[in-house]
C-alpha cells in the first residue's frame, strides 16, 4: 500500500509546535512595507494559530 504524502505547499508555511499547536505567519509583510507604520511591521511579523475552521484540512494535508 504506498504512503501518502505530505503536501509540499502547506509544509512551507504551517509548522507544529511542542504543544501540537498549527502556527502559521501572517500575510502583509512580504513588500511595500516602506509606508506601513513599524508597529504594524513588528505585529505582522508575530507567528498567528491556524483557525479552528482549517485545523482538520490543514492536519490532513500534513499527513497528521
Amino acid at each position: 500500500m504506498p504512503k501518502n504524502k505530505t503536501h509540499s505547499g502547506i509544509k512551507k508555511r504551517v509548522r507544529r509546535t511542542g504543544s501540537g499547536k498549527l502556527m502559521r505567519e501572517q500575510a502583509n509583510k512580504r513588500h511595500l512595507l516602506e509606508h506601513k507604520r513599524s508597529t504594524r511591521k513588528r505585529r505582522l511579523s508575530a507567528d498567528q494559530p491556524v483557525d479552528r475552521s482549517n485545523a482538520k484540512q490543514v492536519k490532513r494535508l500534513l499527513g497528521i
